[in-house]
């Protein structure tokens, strides 16, 4: 009997493990792994200081996929089969969440993620079928909804073209926005490609210029986007420019240099501006936990968040088990002031993302900050030009 009564108790005083799962050394979206996994333990250690959930502290299990496939899938199947978390929050890049997103589907593990931003990756497998991923971000979908919805209202959009590098992530994106086009009824005067790693982009440009193009969406990560402002510097061609969360990454700041940042407008999770409170505190506490730089607080911030709400899931569940904690996330009853904003019910059965367009900030940066853009445009935007 003592035995028994022995085991009950160490099992109930079992930690809770959350796994991460991406990149932290390998590629330039290491460094939104490294604030990320800061930013998870700080909410860690506060839940564990103030008792823990359910009588069990918290414990953070990471494992890097270095950028990779394969090594995002083999981890996947390691925590969940090996370390049995409870839990699993990443990765940093959507092409390895769209690798592996049947996995936590088929095991009944929850995912959320804090920094993918891939439309497709909190979709169901199939249609009405369950679904364990949900998200704390940034949705490419949702931000080209925003930004053609710019382009479809600015009245000095005439010719608008459309420009993606030809990765899976460029091409994504490119999807979107046709898409997102069609329903604004936007025919676009042309659509060039570039590749991730080129250099130069002038020749697509100049077909642009040529065209009379005074708007281009954008669709690219960091580096290239800057060296695409670079290319449009050399041929004196400096169209309206809607861009994706990449405007606000430190590698596009690097390769487009102090004064062409300040071309692209774009859309991100927090304001711009000073920090809030909250979030300086975090961004104080992380500050040197990142070797890579130094920290990306939208990440951070949704990471954070992301452990919060696992933590009420698991409060209102009772319980660690993957589908009671999902079917809790579904429904959450207790509202969390989060960093990013007031979570109230943030998910539901069928809408898995947390942010969502009308919690984006429209930026654009001037004398090297991130500020708060508000033109005649975005006063006119209603919420049904928001189309999808």
């Amino acid at each position: 009997m003592g035995a028994v009564v022995f085991t009950a108790v160490a099992a109930h005083a079992q930690k809770i493990k959350i796994g991460f799962n991406g990149d932290l050394s390998a590629s330039p979206s290491a460094l939104v792994g490294q604030s990320s996994v800061a930013a998870m333990q700080v909410a860690i250690d506060e839940v564990n200081a103030a008792g823990g959930v359910l009588g069990r502290k918290l414990t953070l299990v990471v494992r890097d996929d270095l950028s990779q496939p394969a090594k995002s899938i083999q981890n996947m199947v390691e925590l969940i089969d090996n370390e049995k978390v409870a839990i699993v929050l990443g990765p940093t890049n959507s092409g390895n969440a769209l690798a592996w997103r049947s996995i936590p589907n088929q095991k009944k593990v929850p995912v959320i993620v804090p920094m993918a931003n891939a439309t497709d990756i909190t979709k169901p497998l199939s249609p009405g079928a369950d679904n364990y991923i949900f998200r704390v971000s940034l949705v490419d979908g949702d931000s080209i909804v925003g930004l053609m919805a710019y382009a479809s209202k600015n009245p000095k959009s005439k010719k608008i073209a459309y420009l993606a590098e030809t990765t899976g992530y460029g091409q994504a994106g490119l999807k979107d926005i046709q898409e997102i086009g069609k329903l604004h009824k936007i025919e676009p005067v042309m659509i060039e490609k570039f590749g991730v790693n080129d250099t130069d982009m002038t020749s697509q440009l100049n077909k642009l210029k040529s065209a009379g193009v005074d708007t281009v969406v954008v669709w690219a990560q960091a580096t290239p986007l800057g060296l695409l402002m670079r290319s449009m510097e050399k041929i004196d061609y400096f169209p309206v420019v809607l861009s994706g969360f990449a405007t606000d990454q430190p590698p596009f700041l690097q390769a487009a240099g102090p004064k062409l940042i300040e071309l692209p407008i774009f859309m991100r999770t927090i304001p711009g501006g000073p920090m809030s409170k909250p979030m300086q505190k975090l961004y104080d506490q992380i500050s040197s936990k990142t070797t890579l730089g130094a920290p990306l607080i939208a990440q951070a911030a949704h990471s954070y968040d992301s452990v919060k709400l696992f933590v009420l899931a698991v409060q209102q569940a009772g319980s660690t088990d993957g589908q009671k904690v999902k079917a809790a996330l579904e429904n959450l009853q207790q509202p969390y002031a989060g960093l990013m904003k007031n979570y109230v019910k943030p998910f539901s059965k069928t809408q898995h993302e947390a942010l969502t367009a009308p919690d984006y900030h429209w930026i654009k940066w001037q004398n090297g900050k991130a500020i708060e853009f508000n033109n005649d445009v975005i006063k006119s935007l209603t919420p049904a030009d928001f189309k999808r």
